[in-house]
Order: C-alpha cells, then sequence, then structure tokens
C-alpha cells in the first residue's frame, strides 16, 4: 500500500498518524483544538518529536479542554515548565493559554469553532493533486488569511506555515500525495 513520501516509516506513531488521522475532515472541536495546539508547539521541530510527545501533551494540558486550559495560573505554568514529557518553552505555553481563551471567544461568536474555521473552505475540503512532496506549499494564501483572522482574535504561534499545516491535519485540504491510498479515501 503506497502512502506519502514524507512519511516517517522507522516512526509507528507517524505512520499511524498518516494512516488513521492525517488530512481526515475533522469537527470535534477539542480535538480541532488539541491539533491548532500541537501545530504551534511544533514550531521550529520536527513532527516525530511532537507525535512522541502527544500523550504527555494530553496528560499535562488537561485533555485538551480548552476551558479548563484558560484558567491555568502561574503554578500551573511553572509546573509545565518542569514537564520533561512536553515541550518546555514558555512562550509556547503561554500561547496555549491565550489560544485556549480565544477558542472561546470563538467558539462563543460562530456556536463552535468548527463551525468558524470550516467556514473559510465552504464547509467542504479542498482536493489538491500533488505528486510528490516538493509540490506541496508550505503556506497558501488561504492559511495566510486564516493566521490574519485568528492573530486579530487575540491567537499566537499561528503564522500561514503552521495554519497550512493545520489545514492539512485536520483536512481542511486534501494534500495526500495522488499515490497515496488515502488520496482518494478522504
Amino acid at each position: 500500500m503506497e502512502k506519502c513520501s514524507w512519511i516517517d516509516e522507522k516512526n509507528p506513531l507517524y505512520v499511524k498518524y498518516h494512516d488513521k488521522e492525517w488530512g481526515l475532515p475533522l469537527h470535534d472541536d477539542t480535538k480541532l483544538f488539541e491539533l491548532l495546539i500541537l501545530e504551534g508547539a511544533q514550531a521550529g521541530l520536527s513532527w516525530s518529536t511532537i507525535l512522541n510527545k502527544r500523550e504527555n501533551y494530553r496528560k499535562a494540558f488537561d485533555s485538551f479542554n480548552y476551558e479548563k486550559i484558560a484558567l491555568y495560573d502561574s503554578k500551573k505554568i511553572n509546573s509545565l515548565l518542569q514537564d520533561a514529557g512536553i515541550v518546555r518553552n514558555k512562550l509556547k505555553i503561554n500561547s496555549t493559554i491565550q489560544n485556549a481563551k480565544a477558542f472561546i471567544k470563538i467558539r462563543k461568536e460562530f456556536t463552535s469553532f468548527d463551525k468558524y474555521i470550516w467556514s473559510f473552505v465552504n464547509n467542504k475540503p479542498i482536493k489538491n493533486n500533488f505528486k510528490s512532496l516538493k509540490d506541496i506549499p508550505a503556506k497558501t494564501p488561504l492559511s495566510d488569511k486564516i493566521s490574519i483572522d485568528l492573530k486579530k482574535r487575540g491567537m499566537n504561534f499561528v503564522g500561514s506555515t503552521i495554519i497550512y499545516a493545520y489545514m492539512q491535519a485536520t483536512g481542511l485540504v486534501n494534500d495526500h500525495q495522488i499515490n497515496c491510498f488515502r488520496y482518494e479515501e478522504v
């Protein structure tokens, strides 16, 4: 079974992520929040690093319960900074809290984050036709637009490149390579 060429076949978590999750249209607000935070945490690091720490992130950040995260105080931040199971970057940890607060505001305005984020693609995934990894862009005019809007709403670690990776992960765009078994399934 052929897969996208970017997969780290030596990492079973990476293979499972590609085969069972990446690029599937996602509509659950908690999972949408989780991937938004993980994509931001990945900035400057490899996705394998984040996948290997994903379960630790779930434990450290209350299963990505944005309502709880929005209330984190300095004591909780200090404990997160000591947690070797996650990326111990103060800016990224503070960003998670700030983004939880902004996420809640977006949910209130649109009734769900799902409705907000999927409105950018008219509620239908964009299906691309990329043959190789070099064809896949790092960002697009649409990821620029979403990034700008999220920043206006108070989020950070949501630059255009991070947002394009998020769009791919959550199925807003189908960037499985055309020879990948998942390409036609999504």
